[in-house]
């Protein structure tokens, strides 16, 4: 069924609420983790650390309101969301986010609209129209020209972790695009919430196991507490209902401002500065999804 013109803007309006709060998890994590001269927390705690945390609020969440058990049929899907954005995305970028810097991870992520976009369309049986895609990849190839810019004087080069970055947009496309297709059953703030819940077996053993056994630092437990509640929680409750109500393929495209709101939370948070370029290759992006949530797409029978 075709969503009502209001849906989308809701979900529009969700959609870069989520975008908004994951924004920040890239900064966050490199500060949790730190670098290879100055390491803070493992990459494996704090991803399966932040999970066990959103995954006790998700229980609490679940008790204060009734939420009923998830029927069989859902488990499978349920698993397919926890694999993606409980183990597999989270896990990938905090190992690689210590060893590569946040503009060279966001050529890789900064694709991920356009993944998301493609497993969106295939689940729901959506036909974008030329003019999105068109849009959608100007967008990437925008995301992709500003990351190549701000890689340095020697260009950009493949780093040891490029792989695990890929696997993460692997992961978290599949697992948003399940994840919306949940989110039409079932209420979008129990989907995360009950991947959370079910992967708690799995996370609880190895966060004891991998708990710091050196002193971390303030900011990096800040940082923690942040992916934990926000990133891993909070933030999906936006976003999926952004997705559910606007559609995965349309909304999705708003994770093209993402790479450029990191930058502009990275200039209190790192000390970074915010020049013109990145401002006018931000705009440039913002008009394209502007664009390109305008292009018609289609639902096939």
């Amino acid at each position: 069924m075709k969503p009502h013109a209001q849906d989308i803007r809701k979900g529009l309006w969700l959609g870069a609420l989520g975008v908004a709060i994951f924004a920040l998890t890239l900064p966050m994590t490199r500060l949790a983790v730190g670098t290879p001269d100055a390491p803070q927390m493992s990459g494996i705690f704090l991803a399966v650390g932040r999970a066990v945390i959103a995954a006790i609020l998700s229980a609490g969440f679940l008790l204060a309101t009734r939420a009923p058990w998830p029927p069989r049929a859902d488990w499978l899907p349920l698993g397919l969301v926890a694999l993606g954005v409980v183990f597999g995305f989270p896990l990938c970028t905090s190992i690689a986010m210590r060893h590569v810097e946040a503009v060279h991870a966001s050529v890789i992520v900064g694709v991920l609209p356009l993944a998301t976009a493609a497993v969106g369309a295939w689940l729901h049986r959506q036909r974008p129209s030329i003019g999105f895609w068109i849009c959608a990849g100007l967008g990437t190839a925008l995301v992709v020209a500003f990351a190549v810019l701000r890689s340095g004087h020697g260009g950009l080069t493949l780093a040891p972790a490029d792989a695990l970055l890929l696997l993460a947009m692997a992961c978290a496309a599949v697992g948003y695009g399940v994840g919306a297709q949940l989110s039409q059953r079932m209420r979008p703030d129990y989907v995360i919430c009950w991947a959370l819940v079910f992967s708690l077996p799995f996370n609880l053993p190895l966060a004891l196991m991998e708990w710091p056994q050196a002193a971390i630092k303030n900011e990096a437990w800040a940082a923690f507490a942040y992916v934990a509640v926000f990133s891993m929680w909070l933030g999906f409750f936006a976003w999926y209902r952004g997705l559910a109500l606007g559609g995965t393929v349309r909304v999705s495209q708003l994770q093209l401002m993402q790479p450029f709101l990191s930058m502009l939370f990275a200039v209190p948070l790192l000390g970074e500065s915010l020049d013109a370029v990145t401002a006018g290759f931000g705009l440039a992006v913002i008009a394209v999804v502007f664009i390109g949530r305008k292009m018609p797409v289609s639902t096939a029978r």
